[in-house]
């Protein structure tokens, strides 16, 4: 009697130990789905998390940065508008009545484009050159602009017209001893067409490091 219940014990033992090393076997071959295979996890690795931590270091409004791209726009200033006089002087030799209306419409628009592009390759060179606050580097190279047109029209009026050239590469409008309602609001509307220039070229040129970091760390 006690050795039948002892070798039904054995028995029962050996197929608990068989159930045992079968679930550890089937464990070993289908491991605990991990993180891999559900929702991804962010961790310190992760690109948002890595973009952060580059921006509390790097970001904020870069002077240097900014200043360069306002000899960008001053640089494409000079060269638009050197395009749109030989092309205008074009025009104006094969028409024998201009009407001065439309040449001032035409050229006060083409002002305002000249404006929008130069300073959009200002913001865009800021932006690209600090990486991060595309709309802040944007704004500081129009700060830079407005910074240098007053301070050259000081030093026109105290030393005399060799600095009006600053004002006139600079592009943006200043204020003179006649200024009129029309060249005030004139002024106006060129600095606000170029602050969204600089502003959009400024959000383009830190775009292009976003597209870079999601290229290098993923989604």
């Amino acid at each position: 009697m006690s050795t039948s219940a002892s070798a039904a014990g054995d028995h029962a033992g050996d197929q608990g130990r068989k159930a045992a090393d079968q679930g550890r076997h089937q464990g070993d071959l289908d491991p605990a789905p991990d993180n891999r295979r559900g929702d991804p996890v962010e961790d310190d690795t992760s690109r948002r998390r890595v973009v952060e931590r580059e921006k509390a270091s790097f970001g904020g409004v870069k002077i240097g940065s900014a200043f360069f791209g306002w000899l960008t726009a001053i640089g494409t200033t000079v060269l638009l508008s050197a395009l749109a006089t030989a092309f205008g002087a074009a025009v104006l030799l094969n028409d024998d009545s201009p009407d001065a209306t439309a040449i001032t419409v035409t050229g006060t628009i083409i002002l305002l484009v000249i404006l929008f592009v130069a300073y959009y390759c200002g913001g865009y060179v800021a932006g690209r050159m600090a990486r991060f606050n595309g709309m802040k580097q944007g704004i500081a190279v129009w700060v830079w602009a407005v910074v240098i047109a007053i301070v050259a029209a000081i030093l026109a009026a105290i030393a005399g017209d060799q600095f009006d050239i600053l004002v006139q590469v600079n592009g943006l409008p200043m204020f003179g001893d006649n200024a009129t309602a029309s060249t005030i609001i004139a002024a106006v509307v060129a600095a606000a067409v170029a602050l969204v220039g600089a502003i959009l070229g400024g959000l383009g040129g830190m775009r292009f490091h976003r597209r870079v970091d999601k290229a290098g760390l993923g989604n």
